[in-house]
């Protein structure tokens, strides 16, 4: 992921940073993981998936 892009994208709930770990990017707030494929984030939260509570971000 371009950091540049990383600096730009929040979280379309809380508008808060994300954080990029392999092919998602996180919300540590909201607890959500947005994929990422091609290269392209997906910031959409039918396409997010909900992290379990012993899941670390």
């Amino acid at each position: 992921m371009d950091p540049k892009l990383l600096d730009i994208l929040v979280c379309p709930l809380c508008k808060g940073p994300l954080v990029c770990k392999g092919q998602e990017l996180f919300c540590k707030p909201d607890r959500m993981a947005f994929p990422i494929r091609d290269g392209i984030p997906v910031m959409l939260e039918e396409e997010a998936r909900k992290l379990p509570p012993e899941e670390e971000v």
